[in-house]
């Protein structure tokens, strides 16, 4: 319950501090929403794909210097790299976790987000409040991904750190958010024009 109320706070913060300035995205699949459902450009939703990864390596690579300098062990050895433990392994399974559980987060964010929907103040924390929620449903199946930057970046430093598990079933933790997201906009697109 404590990570997922990390997680969720966290986008709270993010989502009122940088809000107004890039829209808060700070996940590809999120991104990727948005693209779809006709709210970026393409030249913009790559320039936001490169920063999102970067950024989340810059991230994960800090973690491991405050634990390489501090002296702790990473209890996970992944750097909080998701995993496949949670479903015995199967990466089907961990794929249509990650699928449900981004559909769910992305299309919470396009219904809240739209200027039809005109919510205002409290866009941020539905979105945050939605992700707490993702979280608790998920954080013991996949330790829920459901942004491949936030995947790839930790399991990038880990294997830097000797440990690939996490880098050989990231796939499933960029694939899964990708696909929910997609879905998740066409859902979107559809309802929203079903009210016309």
């Amino acid at each position: 319950l404590l990570t997922a109320l990390a997680f969720g706070l966290t986008i709270v913060a993010m989502a009122y501090s940088i809000g107004n300035i890039s829209g808060c995205h700070i996940n590809p699949a999120v991104s990727l929403g948005v693209l779809i459902s006709g709210g970026m450009e393409v030249k913009e939703f790559v320039a936001y794909i490169i920063s999102q990864c970067l950024g989340a390596l810059a991230g994960s690579g800090l973690l491991a210097l405050i634990f390489k300098a501090g002296g702790v062990t990473d209890k996970t050895g992944g750097f909080g790299s998701n995993g496949l433990g949670g479903v015995n392994g199967s990466a089907c399974a961990g794929l249509l976790v990650e699928i449900v559980l981004t559909f769910i987060f992305v299309i919470a964010i396009l219904g809240v987000t739209s200027k039809k929907a005109n919510h205002g103040s409290f866009a941020g924390i539905v979105i945050g409040l939605t992700l707490v929620v993702v979280h608790i449903l998920g954080i013991g199946l996949t330790g829920t991904s459901v942004n491949p930057a936030r995947s790839l970046g930790p399991a990038i430093v880990a294997a830097i750190d000797g440990n690939t598990d996490a880098i050989a079933s990231v796939w499933v933790f960029i694939v899964g958010p990708m696909a929910g997201s997609v879905l998740a906009a066409f859902v979107y697109k559809a309802l929203e024009g079903s009210k016309k």
